[in-house]
């Protein structure tokens, strides 16, 4: 890419995300309430982004033998972990690392 491309590139993608971003405070205002569908949505697509990243992240895994046991512990793990702590923070990057740790040392 040229330098001119690259700027060009590189301010279309901030545009786009400030778009995103600022849109909905510039349709929905303060002051103004949001329809019952927005709401409603806002309620349950944050269940089914984490719904649908579990099964793509599931969707290459081999259950045969035992190569999906690592997978099978992390998210075992993933879910008691958060069911106590209640932190989604902890309970991704607890699981990340549990994961990593067993297919790397564990079940190679």
């Amino acid at each position: 890419m040229t330098t001119t491309q690259s700027i060009l590139t590189i301010a279309a993608v901030v545009l786009a995300t400030m778009l995103t971003r600022f849109l909905p405070f510039l349709v929905f205002p303060e002051g103004r309430k949001p329809p019952a569908a927005i709401t409603y949505l806002g309620t349950v697509l944050p269940y089914a982004v984490i719904g649908l990243l579990v099964v793509y992240c599931l969707k290459d895994a081999v259950f045969t033998s035992w190569h999906g046991l690592p997978e099978l512990i992390a998210i075992a793990f993933i879910v008691v972990l958060h069911k106590w702590r209640k932190n989604t923070l902890l309970s991704i990057a607890a699981g990340t690392i549990l994961y990593m740790v067993l297919v790397q040392n564990i079940f190679r």
